[in-house]
């Protein structure tokens, strides 16, 4: 089936050129390409028209898991028929497992799984092996492993209606598959079975799977809502897959597990050469646990880590991945990678420091480090065609790629920020001069500092010359971040002061001015590309101004400075020519998560169990803050009981 893209835009501006150069260059073979897009020119609209022009399967990943959450929203949006799915960490709360040498303190893995992103997991690696016409949305958990696309797929079973398939062949073939039985609680990785009826909750679906016997013979395959139990779909035929990832035949497990016994062996000897006496009872009694578990039910805590064996891996070969499910002509789009190249590079070392302490104090064997991301290289050479995506590409990008795509004009006619340079002598009298020149026509003001203390200073004196204004910096907890900048758009003060916190993600059509305070000292904050991010900040509103307080011009501002001029020039010249008038931006400010009034003491449970339907309505949506500061205030509630 073909990509279909569905919506009410045409292509306008640079977009028209981009999707024809970059389509061009993937059917020309070209491995590496930059689509160099400012904020706002809608560079996720012309992405998706390269999809369908180029009709891969492709998967798109971003650096974290609320722009990837963004990310599938749109794809989905444009893509209704198609397979669009989502593909990030599963987990609510992540507590992996380490241990601390100085303190003797060892610390269990402690998780939370969210099943819905679980389900979603899985009915992306699903939907890969139906179907060419799917888009994967994932976070950088997509290099992590997740078991054999060979042996998941091999696990699967195929039952169509008029064959021969035994009630216990059928029950065992998903007990094998990992499915749980349970007759009472039928939820997803769960089955039932009624007579001659067996009812499948797949982990990968939202409808239940109910399969009707006449003997041994299948005579009806139906899909049903788990909820109401009515038939939704009849199917002559039935594919079902795995519960889980990590999932493997009997026989396979037991060659893992004499793979298993021989590393301990190994590795127990070596530790008694070594005089580690404790460690390497640690390591036999915590290893054999987990081979008894394997032997008994096909599983154990932490199966993750014995990946190579279960796997047939030599040690050091990477995991299989989310990658490995894709086949070979698929294409990747990395969104802001300026972000999200260096956090790939830098996965396997954290990982692998880690689990040092673990291996070295027996707590795992040295094959736990074959349970890792892939390392950069390794992540290269599975690369088939790429599309870097960002307004400020790095070196990396820029040498890697064939051609470098400009997409400069935005639909919306909106253009880049003028760009004045003050001196820094008298700054503060000086901005709060432009502060109130803004903030007499409504709009708001960002403030960019060097340090924590100078944001918080600055802040108390703003405040005392009676300009109400708030600092933000790496040590406000992510949750209050996004309440102090709700709080701005909606007017409750007027002026945010910060450091870094200033640059990608943040979307605030009301800000008009932007302040760079000693903008002359070169850094990694005052380099170009983090001065054209906190440029952009202002460049979805038509009065947007940045200021910026230097004695000297560096190189960084005057690269900042030229670039942005230059893309200025040309969006005016467009929009003259074109006859377009700009307009800024007009977003709503989300509600509130929850209200923060606290309840009686006598209704505090029953708030409790209504906020909780509230967390998981939240988190299905993948609106993870608001399902995070839910599961907060339910945790203070429940202190209050």
């Amino acid at each position: 089936m073909s990509f279909k893209l569905t919506s009410v835009f045409e292509p306008k501006g640079d977009q028209i050129q981009a999707i024809e150069k970059l389509s061009s260059g993937l059917e020309q073979g070209l491995k590496h390409q930059t689509l160099l897009g400012v904020t706002g020119s809608g560079k996720t609209f012309t992405i998706a028209n390269v999809i369908q022009k180029v009709k891969r399967p492709t998967l798109v990943i971003s650096h974290n898991k609320t722009l990837a959450a963004q990310l599938y929203s749109e794809f989905k949006a444009f893509f209704p028929e198609n397979a669009v799915e989502y593909f990030v960490s599963y987990y609510d709360y992540y507590q992996p497992e380490a241990y601390i040498p100085q303190t003797d303190t060892y610390i269990e893995k402690d998780a939370s799984i969210n099943e819905e992103i679980n389900r979603m997991r899985l009915s992306a690696t699903r939907s890969l092996f139906e179907r060419r016409d799917v888009i994967v949305v994932a976070s950088v958990s997509c290099i992590y492993g997740i078991g054999s696309p060979q042996e998941w797929h091999d696990m699967s079973f195929l039952l169509r209606k008029g064959e021969e398939s035994p009630r216990k062949k059928i029950l065992s073939r998903l007990v094998d598959m990992q499915y749980e039985r349970n007759d009472l609680d039928f939820s997803t990785g769960k089955f039932r079975a009624r007579g001659d009826t067996i009812e499948v909750f797949p982990s990968y679906a939202s409808t239940g799977v109910r399969i009707e016997l006449f003997g041994d013979e299948i005579e009806r395959i139906s899909e049903f809502d788990p909820l109401t139990g009515k038939t939704l779909l009849e199917k002559d035929a039935l594919v079902v897959y795995p519960a889980k990832h990590f999932v493997m035949p009997q026989e396979k497990i037991n060659q893992a597990i004499e793979s298993i016994e021989d590393e301990l062996k190994e590795r127990l000897q070596e530790l008694k050469r070594t005089g580690k006496i404790l460690e390497a009872a640690r390591l036999e009694q915590r290893t054999k646990f987990d081979v008894e578990m394997m032997h008994e039910i096909g599983y154990c805590q932490g199966i993750e880590n014995y990946s190579r064996h279960m796997d047939g891996r030599k040690a050091g070969e990477p995991a299989y991945t989310l990658i490995d499910y894709f086949p070979e002509d698929f294409l990747i789009v990395i969104d802001e990678s300026h972000v999200t190249i260096p956090q790939i590079r830098g996965m396997q070392a954290g990982d692998h420091a880690r689990k040092e302490s673990l291996v070295d104090y027996g707590f795992r064997m040295p094959s736990a480090y074959d349970n890792r991301p892939l390392t950069f290289d390794e992540f290269s050479e599975r690369v088939n065609q790429v599309l870097y995506v960002s307004a400020t590409p790095a070196d990396y990008e820029i040498a890697r790629s064939a051609q470098v795509v400009e997409q400069i004009i935005r639909p919306t006619g909106l253009v880049d920020p003028e760009i004045a340079i003050k001196p820094i002598t008298g700054q503060i009298d000086d901005l709060i001069g432009e502060i109130h020149a803004k903030t007499a026509k409504k709009f708001r003001v960002l403030v960019t500092t060097l340090t924590k203390r100078m944001a918080e200073d600055l802040t108390e004196y703003l405040l005392g010359v009676g300009i109400k204004a708030r600092y933000m910096h790496s040590e406000i907890e992510t949750l209050e971040r996004i309440e102090i900048i709700r709080s701005l758009r909606l007017g409750e003060f007027d002026v945010l002061v910060g450091i870094n916190l200033l640059r990608e993600g943040l979307d605030l059509p009301e800000v008009a001015l932007v302040a760079v305070l000693d903008a002359d000292k070169e850094g990694f904050l005052r380099s170009d590309r983090s001065l054209l991010q906190t440029i952009g900040r202002t460049s979805r509103n038509i009065e947007g101004r940045v200021v910026m307080y230097a004695d000297r011009m560096t190189g960084s501002m005057q690269r900042a400075i030229d670039e942005t001029n230059r893309r200025r020039e040309k969006q005016i010249e467009y929009n003259k020519e074109h006859n377009i008038t700009p307009q800024t931006i007009r977003k709503a400010v989300e509600p509130r998560a929850i209200i923060e009034e606290a309840p009686p003491r006598e209704e505090i449970f029953n708030y409790i169990v209504e906020l909780e339907a509230q967390m998981h309505r939240a988190a299905k949506n993948q609106e993870f803050e608001k399902a995070a500061k839910i599961r907060d205030r339910i945790a203070a509630l429940r202190k209050e009981m």
